[in-house]
């Protein structure tokens, strides 16, 4: 059972151990947090091949789409070129009333102390080490629990921390549902989560009881704009490719497109060309080894239950909806004729499904967005700037991109995160090394 293996690694111990060594990795500088992560680096190019080979594994993530270790490798030379200058005080000014030029007023980064770290399967290994290496660069310690979704992707995990750190700065417990909810109950200074909305909810009342903060990097529905001003056909390439990578299970990509009355049916067929293109006109097949699985039955079930819902109801299949209940897979599928009553634009979809909708003025399309909760991802494709700029200053989202996908989340120099029902806290660089830190103010007088 998962709770006899929790009480077999004696979490309480380990985490009284961190706690310890937290206090002395507070002390201690940029050059000894520099040489863990440059450990961490080298362990993980070491075993790029294994971690293909886990990904394919656990849910036939083709060798193509398996370059999660690039961004990691990425992360960790940015983080360590920047992190003496990091971690060096914060000089201000300091009020004339309390001293003036003759007191010192600076701001202290410091960790927060122990963190817990619940992360997703749909990108195991760039969705755990990207957020550690920031979490370690400001000296915390760690307790993970990968996703239980993906067991050998989580077990190399496991393996590949266990050879970098000792237990009391970084350890991995693997397991479901009641080890996450033991793990809760522990008094973590922060707790960072990747996943679903609804286990957001159930993560932060959790971290209440503690007054614990909380990073939560969680979804939505996250719409691409097409303005008729776009280049039609560089859209339709970009959002498909963005789109079915990872079998649509990709937290940023796009989960739905609004395009013009006017120019739907163009663009329509723009979509349907593209994605005949790069999948075939039946799709890529069970037997293709480039194209990834949902990552298990009941998720599967419940992304076919979305398709056969909107098919019931009026939408129209315009290409893919090919299905295999064995192999967990859907094929590269558009839907137009959607209407916004069908679950497929209430829930965030995380699959292969692309649902068109229509509207009839740049400010109808506004409007719709504004109904709903605010999206980890906004998207515009336009080559008129005031349009860009109206769609930007009149919504809210997480993140942005103009005319491409998902982009912004690789430039470290750019915050990542989400707003309200999309996600709270920031990652990425210097926004996660300082979403992973108290700031202190010290005052000298």
């Amino acid at each position: 059972m998962e709770t006899e293996t929790l009480l077999d690694h004696d979490i309480a111990t380990v985490f009284k151990s961190q706690q310890c060594k937290a206090l002395l990795l507070k002390k201690s500088a940029a050059q000894e947090r520099i040489a863990r992560l440059i450990k961490l680096k080298e362990v993980v190019t070491a075993n790029v091949d294994r971690i293909t080979e886990a990904l394919y594994n656990d849910y036939k993530k083709p060798k193509e789409e398996a370059y999660e270790t690039e961004a990691v490798i990425v992360e960790i030379d940015f983080i360590n070129a920047f992190l003496e200058t990091w971690m060096k005080p914060e000089i201000v000014t300091t009020p004339e009333a309390l001293g003036g030029e003759a007191s010192v007023s600076k701001i202290i980064l410091e960790p927060k102390g122990v963190c817990l770290f619940l992360t997703p399967c749909n990108y195991p290994f760039l969705l755990t080490l990207r957020p550690l290496i920031a979490c370690l660069a400001a000296g915390n310690t760690i307790i993970i629990k990968p996703s239980e979704l993906t067991p050998h992707s989580s077990k190399l995990i496991k393996e590949i921390i266990e050879s970098v750190f000792p237990k009391d700065e970084v350890f991995v417990i693997e397991g479901g549902v009641e080890v996450a909810t033991e793990l809760l109950d522990l008094p973590f200074n922060h707790i960072f989560y990747t996943g679903g909305t609804r286990v957001g909810k159930i993560v932060m009342k959790a971290a209440a009881n503690h007054l614990a903060s909380v990073t939560l990097e969680l979804g939505g529905k996250s719409p691409s704009i097409i303005d008729d001003s776009a280049d039609f056909a560089d859209a339709a390439e970009k959002i498909v490719y963005t789109k079915f990578f990872n079998c649509g299970q990709t937290c940023i990509t796009t989960d739905y497109i609004l395009v013009s009355e006017d120019r739907k049916d163009e663009f329509v067929a723009h979509l349907k060309g593209t994605i005949q293109h790069m999948y075939g006109v039946d799709g890529p097949g069970i037997e293709s080894p480039k194209y990834a699985r949902l990552v298990n039955s009941n998720h599967y079930r419940r992304v076919k239950n979305l398709l056969d819902e909107a098919l019931e109801n009026g939408a129209k299949l315009v290409t893919g909806g090919k299905t295999n209940d064995s192999e967990n897979y859907i094929s590269p599928t558009l839907l137009d004729d959607v209407t916004p009553d069908l679950a497929i634009m209430k829930e965030e979809i995380f699959g292969p499904l692309l649902p068109v909708v229509s509207y009839k003025t740049l400010d109808d399309a506004i409007d719709f967005i504004n109904c709903g909760e605010r999206p980890l991802g906004l998207y515009v494709y336009s080559k008129d700037k005031n349009a860009t700029e109206k769609i930007i200053s009149s919504t809210t989202a997480g993140g942005s991109v103009v005319n491409h996908t998902m982009m912004h989340y690789m430039s470290p120099f750019l915050p990542f995160g989400g707003v309200g029902n999309s996600g709270i806290g920031r990652g990425h660089g210097y926004f996660g090394f300082k979403d992973f830190s108290n700031q202190r103010p010290v005052l000298e007088m």
